[in-house]
């Protein structure tokens, strides 16, 4: 196993109720009748609540492991990420957040993390109807407070996408935002998390909005490293044209189960952020763990004919465990997939082309791989 990440939850509580998140739980999601029923841990604790020195011993056994604070809304328990971060001098640290709190955090601890991930979802109307009204500019105000305090990391703006968002036009408004441009940008579907599949219009956005909208965006993409302005880091586009350009296939490309794990306010270690109490997939404990040592968790075998598994790896391993939408709503997601690879490699010779006449170079695709970027949307 190489190196190793870890999501540490540092608690449940969050200060925003966004409306793919908390506010979905309140209007009365129900599972469909297909869906998987998971033994679920209602006991865990809301806030981290084991000894922190069990931390610093799990992760002193392997010195490369990289550690992500992340909620509910890590920043809400900053005391906490300073204890942990000047326990662990030589650490390396990554931050998930929604950006509210960031300027509360002492610059020489933000400028310790080598990557922060601010959600944000594209424009300042789109943002603020999920997020809540005045989100965007308060973050953007922060973010603006970053580089000038010394922070050197990079910054991801990490969206999360539904049915009102276009795709290109959100990407594009942060991508060219005059107060701050995002050079690393990903997304994230906001779709097969939850039991409500009936409610949505996914479908029918997916064909005529979104799919069209990562065709034109991939375009741009190119154009942007024919212009001679280099790769953008849009993670989506990124990792995959990278393995293209290389002829490798992935795992799971966000890691879970294999490279990237998740430990919980009580200390026990899943293969996932969103898979927190779901007891059968826990995979030790910090008290007795190795981190080099865990074991693998497999995506589900219905993914083992597809064509394209070398490509995506699987996905999603939530999703593929839970199944919470029918199946006919889960093939259109896997088109997204498909039609992601099949715009990237369209325009894979002209990629090619800019590296051969040294518009850009093949290094321009490295990047930090299992680094909170779910990759395939």
């Amino acid at each position: 196993m190489g190196m190793v990440f870890f999501h540490l939850i540092l608690t449940d509580d969050c200060n925003l109720c966004c409306s793919y998140c908390r506010g979905r739980v309140l209007e009365g999601d129900a599972a469909w009748p297909g869906g998987r029923d998971v033994e679920i841990d209602w006991d865990l604790p809301s806030d981290l609540s084991f000894d922190l020195q069990d931390l610093y011993s799990f992760l002193a056994k392997d010195p490369s492991a990289c550690l992500t604070f992340y909620g509910g809304e890590p920043l809400l328990r900053i005391p906490l990420i300073e204890e942990i971060m000047d326990h662990l001098p030589a650490g390396r640290f990554m931050l998930q957040t929604n950006g509210l709190l960031l300027s509360r955090l002492p610059a020489p601890y933000r400028n310790r993390f080598e990557t922060i991930l601010v959600s944000l979802d594209g424009t300042e109307e789109l943002t603020d109807r999920h997020r809540g009204k005045g989100t965007y500019r308060r973050v953007m105000e922060n973010v603006g407070e970053l580089a000038p305090g010394g922070f050197c990391g990079e910054l991801i703006a990490r969206m999360t996408v539904g049915e009102d968002t276009d795709i290109r036009e959100a990407v594009r408004a942060l991508a060219e935002n005059p107060a701050y441009p995002f050079r690393s940008i990903h997304w994230q579907l906001d779709a097969d998390f939850s039991g409500d599949g009936a409610m949505r219009t996914f479908c029918e956005w997916a064909r005529t909005s979104y799919n069209p909208g990562i065709r034109r965006l991939v375009r741009d993409w190119v154009e942007i490293m024919e212009a001679g302005e280099g790769v953008r880091r849009w993670y989506p586009f990124l990792q995959p044209m990278q393995d293209l350009l290389n002829g490798r296939a992935s795992p799971l490309r966000c890691g879970s189960g294999h490279a990237n794990y998740t430990i919980m306010t009580d200390g026990h270690i899943g293969p996932c952020p969103v898979m927190v109490g779901m007891k059968e997939f826990y995979v030790g404990h910090i008290a007795t763990a190795d981190p080099l040592g865990l074991p693998r968790v497999a995506v589900d075998s219905a993914c083992s004919s597809c064509h394209l598994l070398w490509f995506c790896g699987g996905r999603c391993l939530y999703s593929q465990v839970m199944r919470p939408w029918p199946e006919e709503m889960r093939r259109v997601v896997c088109q997204t997939v498909e039609n992601l690879h099949d715009c990237l490699l369209e325009v894979l010779p002209r990629v090619r082309e800019c590296i051969r006449s040294g518009l850009i170079r093949k290094d321009d695709f490295s990047h930090t791989r299992y680094n909170g970027c779910e990759i395939i949307p």
